[in-house]
């Protein structure tokens, strides 16, 4: 069996190698140092302009784009409460944690809900999903579900949604795939894109990002009767003009803007590539160590693995490897109730880059050591390195 190196703990850098928050670069960290500023100043109304812009640029496609003060499920609910009229219809397709979370904010909305289920870790059925869409007014679907490390096809889903109703909103929580996964609402016949600051656009927590197609922006409710804080058509049609109806966060927006000119620094495709292949290291690196990918279709925002059985009878247990990277000052996460001790979830989501993920291949391997599993010590950043130098 191999040994743990010395943990010297107080020396560790701490890292956030969890899917969110994330890390943040000190360029952003250094924009939230600012003095405040108001946000009705002509530099914050084209600054908050500029950013809005950006976000659309981070999408590839001509969505208007609204800030929302908040997570993004503050946003989810702003999107649905705003296009979805008092007692429609709304098929909630889930196969994890947060895509259950947009069924049961729209039963508790009063909406009239149905549900398409799969087992966590299995994939959504495009067909299933289909088949319930005839006749609804929406459709909520998760793409990355962080819960489970699964990317489900939205490109599929969206199509045989739309051929059996042209008129369904397809409402997408992409909080981890935008600006890390493929993504093309426009093409892919997706209505609104729902994310936040705190994933991939490794700004600290505090914002969400609705994204409306120019079809949805035209559906858009005036005067929701299930909103204020959170009508989104009055928010866009303020924003237009930076004049926002309530106070935004402008210093987080000023950070943002910083972390937007990071991911749009280089072609959309080059980013999701780099990501994916990001992840993949983590994905091989587990595997090294004799754990296995808990989906057959990975997110790139997230490795979600089952560990090894373990060198006696007794398995490891996902909150057993969190609980070992966290005496390394790493912060990971276990799994989401009810399966946290089915897997545990790594992720390069935020500032982050090919050498942070063969850090955290060492780092699992340091963690697996000192949790008595045997194996070759540099398997798993070797296996990393083999995926990022191809």
């Amino acid at each position: 069996m191999t040994k743990p190196l010395a943990p010297h703990i107080p020396l560790n850098r701490p890292r956030l190698i969890a899917p969110g928050p994330v890390e943040v670069s000190p360029a952003t960290l250094l924009a939230l140092a600012q003095p405040q500023m108001h946000h009705r100043t002509p530099q914050a109304r084209a600054k908050f302009l500029e950013v809005r812009g950006k976000l659309a640029q981070l999408l590839g496609d001509s969505f208007e784009a609204v800030i929302v003060t908040g997570s993004g499920t503050a946003a989810f609910e702003g999107a649905l409460v705003s296009l979805v009229p008092a007692g429609a219809k709304v098929v909630n397709a889930s196969a994890g944690k947060f895509s259950e979370r947009w069924g049961e904010m729209a039963e508790r909305l009063g909406y009239a809900v149905v549900k398409v289920q799969k087992p966590w870790g299995e994939l959504l059925d495009a067909g299933e999903i289909a088949a319930a869409c005839k006749d609804a007014y929406a459709l909520t679907i998760t793409h990355s579900e962080t819960s489970t490390g699964a990317l489900h096809d939205l490109e599929a889903i969206a199509a045989a949604a739309k051929a059996v109703n042209p008129d369904i909103v397809i409402i997408a929580d992409c909080v981890t795939s935008y600006g890390v996964a493929e993504l093309r609402p426009g093409a892919w016949q997706v209505d609104v894109i729902v994310s936040g600051s705190q994933k991939a656009a490794a700004t600290p927590p505090g914002l969400g990002f609705v994204l409306f197609s120019p079809e949805a922006e035209s559906k858009l409710i005036k005067n929701t009767p299930k909103g204020f804080y959170l009508d989104l058509e009055r928010e866009l049609r303020g924003q237009k003009e930076a004049n926002t109806p309530q106070t935004p966060a402008i210093n987080l927006i000023y950070a943002l803007d910083v972390s937007l000119d990071r991911l749009l620094s280089v072609p959309l495709e080059v980013l999701w590539a780099e990501k994916k292949r990001q992840n993949d290291a983590l994905i091989a690196a587990g595997d090294a160590l004799g754990c296995r990918s808990w989906s057959g279709r990975p997110t790139p925002a997230v490795a979600v693995l089952v560990p090894p059985a373990g060198s006696g009878v007794k398995r490891i247990g996902g909150k057993q490897v969190a609980a070992a990277l966290a005496d390394m000052n790493q912060r990971a996460l276990p799994g989401q109730a009810p399966h946290e001790d089915t897997v545990f979830r790594i992720s390069t989501l935020g500032y982050a880059d090919r050498y942070d993920a063969l850090a955290v291949a060492g780092i699992l391997e340091d963690a697996f050591s000192a949790l008595g599993h045997p194996f070759e010590r540099g398997a798993a950043v070797s296996a990393a390195w083999r995926v990022l130098s191809n």
